[in-house]
């Protein structure tokens, strides 16, 4: 298995989502991934497109949602970067909680955290928060 590298930049649009979720779907399926976490990652970056166009770049398709997928031997990861102001997803409320239990929103980061080895969060000063996800082999 190689390295391998691939570079997306999409409208902050809804329909975006679908566009990455098949542009990492087609990139999996070259890494070698189990289909258990082809599908784990699938709803990760689902959650993370989704949260960067309506959360962070509020649909404003003067911005745009880049994202990175990067295979190797040990590891995808997947990072997605939006141009909005930014958060602190420590903020979040916990969507398991009782008082959330039955919202109909609030669980993306717990479904990212849930199916990826690792996500973390990056705020730019200059502005944009991107979100970096990696699953191990």
């Amino acid at each position: 298995m190689s390295a391998e590298t691939t570079e997306l930049s999409l409208p902050s649009r809804i329909d975006t989502v679908a566009t990455a979720a098949a542009a990492v779907a087609e990139f999996l399926s070259r890494s070698g991934i189990t289909e258990d976490a082809a599908f784990g990652i699938d709803m990760a970056v689902r959650e993370a497109v989704t949260n960067a166009v309506l959360h962070g770049n509020r649909q404003d398709e003067n911005k745009t949602v880049d994202v990175t997928l990067k295979s190797s031997p040990d590891a995808v990861e997947i990072s997605v970067h939006d141009q909005g102001a930014g958060f602190n997803p420590e903020n979040v409320p916990d969507p398991t909680a009782e008082e959330n239990i039955l919202k109909a929103s609030g669980r993306g980061i717990f479904f990212m955290r849930s199916f990826m080895d690792e996500v973390n969060w990056l705020i730019r000063p200059e502005g944009g928060t991107t979100v970096r996800m990696l699953k191990r082999r």
